[in-house]
């Protein structure tokens, strides 16, 4: 049994004990969607604005039934294309969370990998369960697809990407953009991706740490999501894609993953199933990182070394 609080290095120890015990408190939803907002303004607060790069919101048309779905774009000024394209999911468990959030990302990404970004805003569980938030992140890919031109992008170099529940929901893209066979993607990159609902691996055990993802929030994000308890049958694989059976003729994927994180088991099982499939898998699982220590840690050498290796990936997936 692996001991979480020993495991820690001195830095991400003194920034957990920063964090108030009652963030991931899901207990009540809609307050830690105010608390996650709060922290979220104060860490961009002091964050150096990022130039060179415009942003415009857009509508997509939701799906049949569906409201319209927010996409927000970010290009690089001047960017000659057509140019190669990441479409991002945003983490929060299902429950939590928004595009801005991850402005700052997206920004950076755009301007060091010469690329167009497009940032989707999902409809959130418990108000609204699977299927909305995966039938709005296809919305948003199919319309950012299909406006290519006007966009600036190579339709042969979309890739999708996202962390945590974004990683989830962009596997589980994947799945469902090769069913209907509509968009092509060339490459999915999931960062500590929330894949499996049941909660049966070591790791969905062991990790309990209040401060950090955890078993009790896990399950209450699956539950949220689903519209019934977590680990019930009949659960769709694009809600939880460790549940496909079939995980051939995807994408080639990148997924990394802390040792300390609640998702390191499932993660690495995806990752050899997918090899397993004949999907080319480039699979990284950091000693001492936690969920999201890569962010909330980002000048320890571990998190350098982290962002290195995720930049260099999706940098060779688009421009190779």
């Amino acid at each position: 049994m692996i001991d979480f609080e020993d495991r820690l290095d001195e830095e991400s120890k003194a920034v957990l004990e920063m964090i108030p015990e009652s963030l991931l408190d899901l207990s009540d939803i809609p307050a830690a969607r105010v608390a996650v907002a709060g922290l979220m303004e104060a860490m961009f607060a002091s964050a150096p604005e990022i130039p060179g790069v415009d942003v415009e919101d857009h509508m997509a048309p939701g799906m049949p039934g569906d409201p319209d779905v927010m996409v927000r774009v970010y290009t690089p000024s001047g960017l000659e294309g057509p140019a190669p394209a990441l479409y991002w999911i945003h983490g929060g468990g299902m429950v939590l969370g928004d595009v801005a959030m991850d402005d700052l990302r997206c920004k950076g990404v755009a301007l060091e990998m010469g690329c167009v970004v497009a940032s989707v805003e999902y409809r959130l569980a418990p108000e609204h369960p699977h299927p909305a938030p995966i039938e709005d992140c296809y919305a948003g890919l199919k319309w950012f697809a299909g406006n290519a031109g006007s966009l600036n992008v190579d339709t042969g170099r979309i890739a999708i990407g996202g962390a945590s529940a974004g990683g989830g929901l962009a596997a589980a893209l994947a799945l469902l953009a090769r069913d209907r066979n509509e968009v092509e993607i060339c490459f999915q990159q999931l960062i500590y991706p929330m894949l499996d609902d049941r909660n049966i691996t070591h790791a969905s055990h062991y990790v309990q740490h209040p401060k950090v993802w955890n078993r009790t929030a896990n399950v209450i994000g699956w539950s949220s999501l689903l519209g019934k308890p977590a680990g019930s049958d009949d659960v769709s694989p694009y809600a939880s894609p460790a549940r496909a059976e079939d995980l051939s003729n995807l994408p080639p994927a990148f997924i990394i993953v802390g040792e300390l994180d609640l998702f390191v088991d499932e993660d690495i099982d995806y990752a050899q199933r997918l090899t397993q499939a004949g999907v080319p898998v480039e699979l990284h699982v950091f000693p001492g990182a936690f969920h999201g220590s890569d962010l909330m840690v980002p000048t320890s050498e571990n998190s350098q070394r982290w962002a290195t290796i995720q930049r260099e990936a999706l940098h060779q997936a688009l421009h190779s």
